[in-house]
């Protein structure tokens, strides 16, 4: 998965971690604070998250942050 840019793992491993705990878009977004269309374009991979912006996420998720970028 190394040729695969890291902003499309991350948006993966999103989509996956929020289906793992079945909510839908809209919902995990507003347990973020996020829009959905905003959450939608980091699981496409469409956005450049900051490094301090994936911490955040991770720590909002309780996760790792690596867990989201493996």
């Amino acid at each position: 998965m190394a040729d695969v840019p890291l902003k499309k793992r991350l948006g993966a491993n999103l989509r996956a971690e929020r289906r793992r705990r079945n909510l839908t878009q809209e919902k995990l977004a507003e347990q973020l604070g996020f829009s959905a269309r905003y959450l939608a374009g980091i699981e496409r991979g469409e956005r450049n998250l900051t490094l301090d912006s994936v911490d955040s996420l991770a720590a909002d998720l309780k996760l790792d942050a690596r867990t989201l970028l493996d």
